[in-house]
């Protein structure tokens, strides 16, 4: 009769992925995992060929739960906030920010690692969704002469606030980071 498995591959990604949100990714280690998970590492090597496939894989359920929180924070401001429905990159830099607040580690592995499996920067924000193509074609719409080279002024932007949220070094308020991304919009704009 086959031993019946215990621990599952989903239980041991689960099991990472929330070490990586308390954590940070460095914190997920063969040992570390097993004894969260209530295992050996037998289970982990089992379905998983190394760490190093383990932590593809999490990147990749982070990079999911990135694409989640952009598009939940999106509908979720639909109609506290019809501004940034309006204004090109505004909600897509403060979901970004919030995002960095909320989950420090989890940006740190996504936004912050030379480590992206194939993935480049933009390839996390712009998701299966198209987010950045949709907010370029927004700037085109709204008359912008180069809306390519203002999404990179306004990522700069962005990705510096986020950077500061990270850190702690960033203390405006929802409305302050909004007024502050359409004021940036605007100056980028011209």
């Amino acid at each position: 009769m086959a031993r019946t498995e215990s621990v599952t591959r989903e239980d041991i990604l689960n099991t990472a992925f929330a070490m990586a949100r308390e954590e940070g990714a460095a914190m997920v280690t063969a040992r570390r995992l097993a004894a969260r998970a209530g295992c050996s590492t037998q289970p982990v090597f089992r379905v998983y060929n190394n760490m190093e496939e383990l932590m593809e894989e999490l990147f990749h359920k982070a990079a999911d739960f990135f694409e989640e929180f952009q598009l939940s924070y999106s509908q979720s401001c639909r109609q506290a906030f019809p501004r940034q429905y309006r204004t090109p990159f505004l909600n897509l830099g403060m979901a970004y920010i919030q995002f960095a607040e909320a989950d420090k580690h989890l940006f740190e592995l996504l936004f912050l690692s030379p480590k992206r499996y194939g993935k480049t920067l933009y390839d996390l924000v712009n998701g299966r969704k198209g987010v950045i193509v949709k907010e370029v074609a927004k700037a085109a719409d709204n008359g912008c002469r180069n809306p390519g080279g203002l999404f990179m002024k306004m990522w700069i932007f962005i990705h510096g606030a986020a950077c500061m949220a990270l850190t702690g070094d960033y203390d405006l308020t929802a409305e302050e980071t909004a007024d502050l991304l359409e004021d940036s919009y605007k100056a980028f704009s011209v």
